[in-house]
């Protein structure tokens, strides 16, 4: 076993690992899972399904009237996207701004995602954003959603978001009307918004998404309830966001999903349903959860700078980047494991500055065998059955899927209520019936289907998006333009789309922390919003050589990480097992390889300079 050397070291992993035997074991798992359709196996919600995903079961549609208006800059999105660059705009002095979004309040994904159990699941001293400027601190270390919404709510009246907020509107078409030198933008309650600036911050990925099963549509007509777990129907379940889900007492409940939100959810619809029955394809890494309340002394006790130190720190700790020498981890979490133990192995050889890149991503992959191993020996500590054990054990490389913590999350199949059905070797459920659901061609009769399916992220970017259509300069449709490789200028706009800006996973920096890369590019839009307004520019967009530069620059860049994409077990951070090349689905974009913070420190050289290289200003 490796031996803890500090009080954040590396962890005590297995070192009898076969790794050998573990390729080909991981192999064999990621082709039992393949499907052929990649991520078109996934059901669009529209039409018969559209309720699954348009109904806001939290706040009720009240009738308005039409809203016919100008505005300067219109944000679509009341997420941390939206909220962070409706806040970074404000302090560069842009003050007539209007934020969009089809929930009923701000919050993005904590409004919708209000399921039993909600945390977050990463360092929320990290993920939360603007703690210091709005005098808060996260009571503990991976936060309720309740305190992350209310937080969202937070920011929002800091900044006077609340002001000319349009919620429960969904966007439909974006056109830019080169006359009016504005985007005309309506929506499904007939508004027409004409606005001088467009910032798209709906989210990275919003919009649920629903597995193909056949039968859905009869299930749900034959009286079958159903709910996607980002629109969570507590008429129907009973509780809140703590649990307490007393109307399930009597239900067999079906849950089809065990990824990040399947494993937060197991513990609370085990313990509250007459039955539950968990259907999963692949098995979830899931490490310890430590997370105890926040010490108010260590509170009172933070220095100015103190989350911006430790974001980057967490960065750099983090699977991103993973070799660190001379500072402590901060973390010290499942994010930063790896990171911790490769750094001691390398440390500990004979003489660390004489390795090559190729024996450092050696160590790496060895450490990450250990780690992956180490997971599935905790299954065996904590899953009594071991048929249910061994179904529940990830044979994956590490951050194939999207890592997770729990402490309640094993040990809940121990419970007699709660069967886990394993539909690895069908490549999924087959079928859903008038009385529950097929699987390997087992009926099993249930009263709920809880779909735990995730959201779109490696569908068709028009799905994604979740609005009709984008058109900009000459009806060029976005969808079109963007539909085989992106085409940016730092990943925030787009040649041909004027006084268009996007944030997400597209042409920038990518970090392990979401909410500081929305962070990064709002204050970078937020800067040039601002200085075309100072210039009097009635548009703003890349020139043709800007864009092309640095569309030239990223994939000269770009790092090869088809061969460890195309090893994993399908899902969605490798396209449903087809890789990023295929129809624009890299789950992080065509990122910035050098790094997040070097990628931060080029935008900043770039406003420095203030002569907006690679811009045009009309």
């Amino acid at each position: 076993m490796t031996e803890a050397v500090t009080e954040c070291g590396p962890t005590e992993v297995p070192q009898d690992v076969d790794i050998e035997a573990m390729r080909a074991r991981y192999a064999a798992e990621r082709q039992k899972r393949v499907r052929t359709e990649g991520a078109a196996q996934y059901l669009d919600l529209d039409g018969d399904l559209a309720d699954l995903y348009e109904l806001d079961p939290y706040t009720p549609v009240t009738p308005r009237d039409r809203i016919d208006n100008d505005v300067e800059v219109l944000v679509l999105g009341g997420g941390f996207a939206g909220l962070l660059a409706g806040a970074y705009l404000k302090k560069a002095g842009v003050t007539d701004i209007r934020v969009i979004d089809m929930a009923g309040d701000f919050g993005g994904v904590w409004y919708w995602n209000r399921f039993p159990g909600i945390q977050c699941d990463n360092d929320a001293y990290c993920y939360i954003p603007m703690l210091e400027e709005l005098g808060f601190v996260p009571s503990k270390k991976f936060a309720d959603g309740a305190e992350i919404f209310a937080h969202c709510q937070r920011m929002a009246k800091h900044f006077g978001l609340y002001d000319g907020a349009i919620f429960s509107t969904q966007v439909e078409t974006l056109r830019w009307d080169d006359d009016l030198r504005r985007w005309r933008v309506t929506t499904n309650r007939g508004d027409e918004l004409r606005a001088r600036f467009v910032v798209m911050a709906q989210g990275s990925y919003n919009k649920p998404k629903l597995p193909g099963i056949p039968g859905i549509q009869e299930y749900l007509a034959a009286g079958g309830h159903a709910f996607h777990s980002a629109r969570w129907d507590y008429d129907y379940t009973g509780g809140d966001g703590t649990g307490g889900l007393h109307k399930l007492a009597g239900k067999r409940v079906a849950l089809v999903g065990t990824g990040a939100t399947g494993v937060q959810l197991v513990p609370h619809l085990g313990r509250d349903a007459k039955e539950l029955i968990v259907f999963q394809r692949t098995p979830s890494s899931v490490d310890a959860r430590s997370n105890p309340p926040t010490d108010p002394q260590w509170a009172a006790e933070l220095q100015p700078g103190w989350q911006e130190e430790r974001k980057r720190n967490f960065h750099n700790w983090s699977p991103f980047v993973g070799v660190v020498f001379g500072q402590p981890d901060l973390v010290c979490d499942f994010w930063t494991e790896l990171g911790r133990n490769m750094s001691a192995r390398i440390a500990g050889a004979e003489n660390p500055a004489a390795l090559g890149l190729e024996e450092i991503m050696a160590i790496r992959e060895e450490e990450d065998y250990k780690i992956m191993e180490r997971l599935r020996r905790r299954i065996d500590d904590l899953v009594d059955d071991p048929q249910t054990a061994e179904a529940l054990k990830p044979y994956y490389r590490f951050m194939c899927k999207r890592p997770t913590s729990s402490e309640t999350y094993l040990p809940a199949f121990n419970l007699p209520n709660v069967r886990l059905v394993d539909v690895s070797e069908t490549k999924g459920v087959e079928r859903l019936t008038e009385k529950g659901i097929v699987a390997d061609g087992v009926e099993y009769e249930v009263d709920c289907v809880v779909f735990a399916s995730g959201f779109e992220i490696s569908t068709e970017l028009s799905r994604r998006y979740a609005i009709d259509r984008i058109e900009g300069r000459d009806g060029l449709s976005l969808f079109d333009y963007w539909h085989d490789r992106y085409q940016t200028l730092h990943g925030m706009t787009s040649r041909g789309f004027p006084n268009q800006f996007f944030t997400g996973f597209i042409q920038g920096g990518v970090s392990a922390n979401t909410t500081a890369m929305f962070e990064q590019q709002a204050e970078h839009i937020a800067y040039i919003i601002a200085e075309a307004q100072k210039r009097g520019a009635g548009t703003v967009e890349p020139s043709e050589a800007g864009q092309q530069g640095w569309v030239d620059t990223v994939r000269e860049l770009a790092l090869d990480n088809s061969a460890f994409e195309l090893s994993c077990t399908p899902g969605y951070y490798n396209n449903e097992g087809r890789g990023a090349a295929v129809n624009n689905g890299g789950f992080l974009g065509d990122f910035y390889s050098p790094g997040f913070y070097e990628f931060g420190d080029l935008l900043a050289q770039w406003r420095d300079r203030g002569d907006l290289e690679g811009l045009e200003l009309t």
